[in-house]
């Protein structure tokens, strides 16, 4: 059963095919193009690539003045209002006084991806997380108890020993 539609060997001669001719395409076009282009900025990145590992610009040193100003501000801060006594009329506005710091300074330098991993910056952070908790749950009245305000005066002081190691 074969069909018609069949090719079937014959003993004629065979003709040559004629060579094809590969037509230019638009990435052969690109590729050309960007050749300069790689080369180029290959040489701008070998010349600030010096530039970009210089260790201190003089925006991360103001950076680092204002961090290190304020983080002691927070600390003397955390110090005074938690060693109020619990009688002392003031300690409402010492409280308040003392979240809406350690509020702005957590906003301020939680973004910093220079600061995150600092000893300091992690001290100073869990201390404030653990001020706050405290008194969000039991009011700025409240007494701190014994161990957490130990605790808490630890971490404070490991911080500004980081700090004033530049840690």
């Amino acid at each position: 059963m074969a069909s018609t539609t069949l090719i079937t060997p014959t003993t004629s001669t065979t003709k040559s095919l004629i060579p094809i001719r590969s037509k230019p395409t638009t990435t052969t076009a690109t590729t050309t193009l960007s050749t300069p282009r790689r080369e180029f900025l290959s040489l701008v990145a070998g010349f600030a690539s010096p530039v970009l590992l210089l260790p201190v610009t003089p925006a991360r040193a103001a950076l680092e003045d204002e961090y290190v100003k304020e983080t002691e501000e927070v600390i003397n801060k955390v110090r005074t209002t938690i060693t109020m006594d619990k009688n002392d009329p003031n300690i409402d506005s010492a409280v308040a006084q003392l979240r809406e710091t350690s509020n702005s300074w957590v906003a301020k330098y939680r973004r910093e991806k220079a600061l995150l991993g600092r000893a300091s910056f992690r001290d100073i952070y869990s201390a404030l997380n653990a001020i706050s908790g405290h008194y969000i749950s039991f009011g700025p009245t409240a007494p701190i108890p014994a161990k957490r305000k130990q605790r808490i005066l630890e971490e404070i002081d490991t911080a500004q020993k980081s700090l004033s190691r530049g840690r």
